[in-house]
């Protein structure tokens, strides 16, 4: 392949960038290491003894920004740096993360399917440069197949992130959280679920139910959808969940699991075995439009939305989280600038590995 000048001159500043960038992470862990001994970087989870195995919860890895991991078998973690425009994987007993692809498509929240494809939202926030629209990657290939990107003709706003039934369709968040809302095509933040091969695109929730949608969970029996409601400005900071009818679609009245009202809401989300859901929320310092009730860290509720307790994190801002681990029992969390984790004593429920 023939580059002109202009490509390689292109090729040499994304080279320099991303020096940048890794110089920059290598500061960060090292600042990180300095301070460890002076920060609350030891919080305890003894709030939650029914289901916590580990005694702390620990830095994994950093990096500039993260969102939406997702564990593969092979014991990686994927996830995503928004502000940079990539995915990026944490090999097993790695201590820094390569990037996995670049750009990404502003992609946010990732999650493998049963037969082990990396699912994308690829946003369009921070700055544009997104897709705005639903992949699967081969993770061995890096070729991207667009499931969705259209609803009506229209161009999705900004998908976040993404849960699997056990038919294998796709529900999946379609908000927008950047300033400028003149590039927006359709009249509303919605809830949609697509088959994986990009047929049979409905939308199950609209502005009539949600203000705008974030993280997403589906129930082990496929009967009850759980959402994160996250509109600081209306302000609408709530969890609901959302009884499916036997075709997956949402019926009957919604019911409020947790309204975080006036601190920060909720974000992403996981469920674990036992159908208890995990929601990250919450900041340690003041952001717009909220105040510091709730402190940063992962909510966990049992289905019936039972509050169980809360996971302190001690980093803003508190994004996502998924399980990983060979036994499913390790919980991963995303915030700012670090992966986190700790072992719980229920395993998390994933499509691949199936539990």
């Amino acid at each position: 392949m023939m580059l002109c000048c202009c490509a390689e001159a292109s090729n040499t500043t994304h080279e320099i960038h991303e020096k940048r960038e890794e110089k920059t992470l290598r500061f960060a862990i090292t600042i990180c290491a300095l301070l460890a001994p002076f920060c609350p970087s030891h919080s305890t989870a003894d709030e939650l003894p029914g289901v916590v195995a580990g005694e702390r919860v620990e830095s994994a890895t950093e990096l500039v920004f993260t969102e939406g991991p997702a564990y593969h078998r092979d014991g990686s973690v994927f996830f995503t740096d928004i502000a940079n425009n990539r995915i990026m994987r944490l090999a097993p007993g790695a201590v820094d993360a390569d990037t996995f692809l670049r750009p990404s498509g502003r992609a946010n929240g990732l999650m493998f399917d049963a037969k082990g494809n990396l699912l994308a939202c690829e946003g369009n926030e921070r700055g544009g440069l997104g897709g705005r629209r639903l992949t699967r990657i081969d993770v061995v290939t890096k070729q991207r197949t667009v499931i969705a990107d259209r609803f009506d003709g229209k161009r999705f706003n900004s998908p976040n992130d993404l849960c699997i039934d056990n038919r294998g369709r796709i529900y999946f968040t379609d908000p927008y959280y950047g300033p400028d809302r003149d590039q927006l095509e359709l009249d509303q933040e919605g809830v949609y679920r697509v088959d994986a091969n990009g047929r049979n695109l409905i939308r199950v929730l609209g502005a009539d139910r949600i203000a705008r949608p974030n993280g997403i969970a589906i129930s082990a029996d496929n009967k009850v959808l759980f959402v994160v409601d996250n509109h600081p400005l209306k302000p609408v900071r709530k969890v609901f969940a959302f009884d499916l009818d036997a075709d997956g679609k949402p019926t009957g009245k919604r019911r409020e699991f947790r309204d975080f009202g006036k601190g920060r809401g909720g974000d992403g989300m996981c469920i674990d075995i036992e159908d208890n859901i995990y929601v990250t929320a919450g900041a340690n310092r003041l952001y717009t439009n909220q105040n510091t009730d709730n402190s940063a860290g992962v909510y966990v509720f049992a289905r019936s939305g039972k509050f169980l307790g809360h996971i302190p994190v001690p980093e803003d801002m508190v994004t996502n989280c998924c399980f990983g681990g060979e036994d499913g029992k390790t919980l991963y969390v995303t915030a700012g600038k670090t992966i986190w984790k700790i072992r719980m004593k229920v395993a998390g429920r994933t499509a691949w590995p199936p539990r």
